[in-house]
C-alpha cells in the first residue's frame, strides 16, 4: 500500500463501526471533513 500524503484525497476503503455497520470514505465525500488517526504499537 502506498504511503498517505498531506492535503491529498484519502484512498477509498471501508471499515465496520461499533454497531456493525459498514462505513466507507465515500459516505462522507463532499459532506463532512474526516480525520483519520492510525496508532501504531499500542496494545
Amino acid at each position: 500500500m502506498s504511503r498517505a500524503e498531506l492535503n491529498k484525497p484519502a484512498p477509498e476503503f471501508s471499515l465496520t463501526d461499533f454497531s456493525g455497520h459498514k462505513i466507507s470514505m465515500a459516505d462522507f465525500l463532499g459532506k463532512k471533513n474526516v480525520l483519520l488517526v492510525f496508532n501504531r504499537g499500542f496494545f
